[in-house]
């Protein structure tokens, strides 16, 4: 009797596991799409430049339109997952996304790029939170701790995009490329979207594969106490980005600068960090398994600012390399499992919030380390990056109890 018992759950449970794993692959897609289109934006931000004519000034405010899109829509896209679910949020802000990729080279003015950026920042955004919503339920659902790797996903789909834009930059005009980045999105969207739509987010199996509202208390406002957590959580988040956009932004430039690389040797700086991100977040899961959450956090934001220090102050071009590649490991889980979270203390909206602090982390970072830098010197600006992995670690482990693992 109890082998038959044992051998109808799996019978009953197999459905239920096949429909999670197709949804997990669906989501992945989804996140490495995102990176795909944002990174082969990026590599043509100096074409669209040249045909709309503007200075590095007139640029610099035209991109804040990304940033600006993407900041207002966040908190919104939270209210849009709670009433509507994440998984239709996801499917619509991914035609979007591949809808106003094509639009940046039909530009020919720095106002007219700035309001379509404006436009594709608020895909970005939308899609960031919907898509982080999505991964929450999912991982309560499946009773893993598989967040990181949709970050890996999302990593490597930036990795592939920015190399396919490089390889193509010279030979296809920027509208022609952006374009068949928006074909891609949209076909891409088109096969993994109805995987989204056939799952209802707002709804997770129970232990029995039964069904139950995952947040029945969606219009309830979360306690003074979860809105706290979600903020501290939210702020490991921005300690984090902080790093990554400080590092994209002026990384090169010191090892040039200050090392004297060769500039191919310096470009190779963000690379060795964004390379080992993405190892760090492809084998996140199996970290968070053996080691939980808060020696997670503990330990990457230590590590972190272990090798920010080495890359900031290394005397010599390779132990600033490897000090990059270091930090990228340190750092590479933080962002994922401060965002799941936050997810999971009060859903859509305490994704939508952690993911705010973090994107804004992320433009915090470049401009503060420039200030710093001519305060005092760009090695000396870049250890921030260091003080604030560490403030992460802190907060981690302040907040153990909170977040039991």
């Amino acid at each position: 009797m109890p082998t038959l018992n044992k051998l109808r759950a799996v019978k009953d449970d197999s459905p239920r596991t096949a429909s999670l794993t197709r949804l997990r692959i669906a989501l992945t897609i989804f996140f490495a799409l995102d990176g795909f289109i944002f990174a082969g934006w990026v590599v043509r931000i100096p074409a669209v430049k040249e045909q709309t004519g503007a200075s590095a000034s007139t640029l610099g405010l035209a991109l804040l339109g990304v940033s600006a899109g993407a900041v207002i829509t966040m908190m919104l896209t939270g209210r849009l997952c709670r009433r509507f679910g994440s998984h239709p949020v996801t499917v619509v802000s991914g035609v979007l996304l591949a809808l106003s990729v094509a639009l940046p080279p039909l530009t020919h003015s720095a106002l007219t790029l700035g309001l379509v950026l404006l436009v594709f920042g608020a895909a970005y955004g939308g899609i960031n939170v919907a898509m982080n919503s999505a991964a929450v339920d999912l991982v309560a659902a499946l009773r893993r701790p598989v967040m990181p790797s949709f970050h890996a996903a999302f990593s490597l789909g930036g990795m592939l995009g920015a190399g396919l834009g490089g390889l193509v930059a010279g030979h296809v005009s920027p509208t022609r490329h952006l374009l068949a980045l928006t074909v891609i999105g949209l076909l891409v969207t088109a096969a993994v979207g109805p995987t989204l739509l056939r799952h209802d987010a707002r709804t997770a199996p129970d232990d029995r594969g039964h069904i139950r509202n995952e947040h029945a208390s969606a219009s309830e406002r979360p306690s003074g106490r979860v809105r706290g957590l979600v903020l501290v959580f939210g702020l490991i988040a921005l300690c984090t980005a902080y790093g990554e956009g400080a590092l994209a932004d002026w990384g090169a430039l010191h090892l040039e600068e200050d090392l004297h690389a060769h500039p191919g040797v310096a470009a190779a700086g963000y690379s060795c960090f964004a390379l080992a991100m993405t190892i760090g977040r492809i084998s996140g899961t199996t970290l968070l398994e053996r080691l939980g959450r808060t020696r997670t956090l503990v330990f990457g934001g230590a590590t972190g600012a272990a090798g920010m220090l080495l890359g900031s102050l290394a005397p010599t071009v390779w132990l600033a390399l490897l000090g990059f590649a270091v930090t990228g490991l340190g750092l590479a889980n933080i962002f994922p499992v401060a965002v799941e979270r936050a997810g999971a203390l009060a859903g859509p909206t305490g994704v939508a919030a952690a993911s705010t602090l973090g994107y804004g982390g992320m433009l915090l970072g470049p401009p503060m380390i420039g200030f710093m830098a001519d305060w005092f010197s760009l090695p000396a600006a870049l250890t921030s990056v260091a003080v604030l992995a560490g403030v992460a670690a802190l907060i981690g482990f302040a907040t153990r109890r909170a977040a039991v693992s």
